[in-house]
């Protein structure tokens, strides 16, 4: 395992799995710059966590802002997990607004981010992880486009990782594809409608996922990935831990 890194900066830092990463690599001794859109959110995270966590409140899809970021603050890790809960609905009953929403936020921040850390670039031995979803291996039919965004993270994480090595950058990139838990905004609203379509209500069907998945665990495969310079491209992760895909 390497060392812990000196500064991460985490996206959707405000809440659920990127708060829970954010502790994580402050109590491992690293420094966070944490975004969100929420001020107020970030402000009780850095209250939380101390002169460590430096809050940014913006969009994270701003190519300014992740360029600026990565000049000033040199980050050696890369936590993009900022997304928007989706339009729960059936297809039909989508309009293309509310299918896309999650194409012009969770993939285009991570376009935006990777894009940064190529063109900057990091320095060799940095690591940049995307949280794509579980959702891409069996689909989400009430979530409108969400799988195929998350679907496409997966590709950008491999577009990025070969020219990383065509161009003898040395920076790592992964995708973490976490499963469906009732923690955390897009979690509890997927729960919560897929129980309504099943016809059972929330317990009942949170029991079906059990191991449930816990942002703490998500926590911990985020470090556990990012310092092990052997690690697999892709892990997907559930209450049982994390595990290669194939």
């Amino acid at each position: 395992m390497s060392e812990p890194f000196q500064t991460a900066v985490v996206t959707g830092a405000g809440r659920g799995f990127g708060r829970a990463v954010a502790a994580a690599l402050v109590a491992a001794g690293t420094s966070v710059v944490g975004i969100a859109r929420d001020e107020r959110e970030l402000r009780a995270v850095g209250d939380e966590l101390g002169a460590r966590f430096t809050s940014v409140a913006a969009d994270a899809t701003d190519e300014a802002l992740a360029q600026d970021v990565i000049r000033t603050h040199r980050p050696g890790l890369l936590v993009l997990n900022a997304g928007v809960v989706p339009h729960m609905a059936p297809v039909h009953e989508q309009t293309w607004e509310t299918f896309s929403r999650n194409w012009e936020v969770d993939t285009r921040h991570v376009f935006t981010w990777l894009r940064a850390a190529l063109r900057e670039p990091l320095a060799p031995g940095s690591v940049v992880l995307a949280m794509s979803s579980g959702a891409v291996l069996g689909g989400s039919p009430l979530s409108g486009g969400y799988a195929s965004a998350k679907a496409a993270i997966r590709y950008l994480r491999g577009y990025a990782a070969d020219e990383s090595e065509r161009a003898g950058l040395g920076i790592r990139f992964h995708a973490l594809l976490p499963t469906l838990t009732p923690f955390g905004g897009v979690g509890s609203v997927g729960v919560a409608g897929y129980a309504a379509r099943q016809g059972v209500d929330r317990d009942t069907f949170v029991k079906g996922l059990e191991p449930v998945l816990t942002p703490d665990q998500v926590a911990k495969a985020v470090m556990e990935i990012a310092q092990d310079p052997g690690a697999s491209p892709e892990y997907q992760v559930d209450g049982a831990g994390p595990r290669p895909v194939d």
